[in-house]
């Protein structure tokens, strides 16, 4: 099948979460199993200007008729990377002048519908009509609309549409109708009207033939009133026409490869774990940390927010501390968070360091070196910390929700708290202490998520699945509007 993706970020080029490493990822693994996949993602200025990746020019000033008022001249620049093609769109500098991967989310609402737009006017531009469409999260919500509304000749592609995380879903005023070009009939509550504006995300999932989140569990707790963010009722709606799935999260393997990684200060493997000591020497030496044989290095690598349990973090850190553990935090976001592990830092010398910074290198040493990763999140779509810390022979330490649920297993390749609260939190920790001092058994535990297969291998043709459904309800719908 022709496979089209739209992100605002894809990895190595431009990277802010979770999202830029499936995107990076999945294409390719689609890819080798045969099918034609275009990605397209906004022409930053820091990625069509750098020299590594060689951005060719292959389409100028070609108009993107956003609506009756506004026509926007468009550029398509072409990266090939890894065997898949990239293409990147900007027009009136909405994007040429993000220079930072923190920016990529600053160009606002008429950027992003211009951006969908001019992706699908690009395909017909470039001769390449796709088979599916698969636009993901709230910033391309409006792709599978203009597919349905604005493309002529477009009535048998498919689309799809993925939630990577239904907290975030894009709100704007009534006037986004007349900003993208559409008629006021779709101003209605079952199309794009919601709570008297309009909602990217939820827009993207009416009209995709096919909808997913990226894990199994998640797609069930989003159609609670808990975990729905005012769109639960929406979500049990798709899963009862049977356009509701999950499927969890992989990464690229080989990419992240403790054996070969050349990030890391030793390389080692499930089989020789010699070189994971060498790692974990080289963290505490570079945070500066004062510890002993028997403390446990406690890593973590995330936004800073409290949905990814920071607040439980803070205020259990006396408490895991006294355990004889030490902290490592890799982070930006709050500055509530930053401040208070800042505090712990004075409190806590030698035992607390945060390094408040994007820094990918850093990243995969903290990965490495750590003896176990903290991941107490609020809520977790899928998480692709806990399966870079298992990859690199470092425990998660997890609460059960979302993806991190379908991941992680109490006392076989990690340890989970149950409920959201800082006993728990503490609980766990200390569980994973225990498990530390008993070195056999951590080894087991440590091997055991060396083990698992975190790559897109069964994933890959999951989405695939998906896929042929969304062409074939999208098929079936056509030859019923024939009939």
């Amino acid at each position: 099948m022709r496979l089209l993706f739209l992100s605002v970020e894809v990895e190595p080029f431009a990277k802010v979460g979770g999202l830029a490493d499936v995107i990076g990822s999945l294409p390719r693994a689609l890819l080798e199993l045969g099918h034609d996949v275009r990605v397209v993602m906004p022409a930053y200025g820091m990625v069509v200007r750098d020299p590594r990746w060689g951005a060719e020019l292959v389409r100028a000033q070609f108009p993107v008729a956003v609506n009756p008022k506004t026509t926007v001249l468009a550029d398509l620049y072409r990266v090939e990377h890894e065997g898949v093609t990239l293409w990147l769109i900007d027009g009136d500098d909405f994007f040429g002048g993000v220079e930072r991967s923190q920016d990529v989310y600053t160009p606002g609402r008429d950027a992003y519908l211009f951006f969908s737009l001019a992706a699908l006017t690009a395909c017909d531009l470039m001769d390449w009509r796709p088979d599916v469409v698969h636009a993901h999260d709230w910033h391309t919500g409006f792709a599978p609309v203009f597919v349905r509304e604005r493309m002529r000749g477009w009535d048998a592609v498919g689309t799809c549409f993925t939630i990577h995380n239904l907290a975030y879903q894009g709100e704007f005023a009534k006037d986004t109708l007349a900003a993208a070009g559409l008629p006021e009939r779709l101003w209605n509550a079952h199309q794009l009207e919601t709570w008297g504006g309009v909602n990217f995300l939820k827009s993207g999932c009416v009209f995709a033939d096919q909808v997913n989140t990226v894990s199994p569990n998640y797609a069930e707790e989003i159609q609670t009133e808990e975990f729905g963010c005012r769109q639960w009722g929406l979500m049990r709606f798709l899963a009862g026409e049977g356009r509701l799935r999950g499927i969890l999260n992989g990464i690229h393997t080989e990419n992240h490869d403790p054996a070969t990684d050349p990030r890391l200060p030793a390389h080692f493997t499930g089989e020789d774990l010699g070189g994971k000591g060498r790692c974990r020497q080289a963290l505490v030496t570079e945070a500066g940390l004062e510890t002993g044989p028997d403390t446990m290095v406690m890593g973590v690598v995330s936004r800073l927010s409290d949905q990814k349990g920071f607040d439980l973090i803070v205020a259990g850190c006396d408490g895991m501390l006294s355990l004889d553990t030490a902290l490592v935090v890799l982070g930006t976001g709050d500055p509530w968070a930053a401040r208070e592990l800042r505090r712990l830092e004075t409190k806590h010398p030698g035992r607390v360091r945060l390094f408040e910074k994007y820094d990918a290198d850093l990243a995969q040493r903290i990965y490495g070196g750590s003896d176990a990763f903290l991941m107490p999140s609020s809520f977790e779509p899928c998480g692709l910390g806990q399966m870079f810390a298992m990859r690199y022979g470092t425990v998660p330490v997890v609460r059960r929700t979302g993806g991190l649920a379908d991941t992680v297993f109490e006392g076989r390749n990690g340890f989970v708290l149950e409920s959201r609260n800082v006993g728990d939190l503490v609980a766990a920790v200390a569980r994973a202490v225990m498990a530390f001092r008993d070195r056999p058994r951590w080894t087991q535990l440590v091997q055991a998520g060396m083990r698992g297969d975190y790559s897109w291998r069964h994933r890959a043709p999951e989405y695939v699945a998906m896929y042929r459904d969304a062409v074939e309800g999208r098929r079936l719908h056509v030859a019923r509007a024939e009939a």
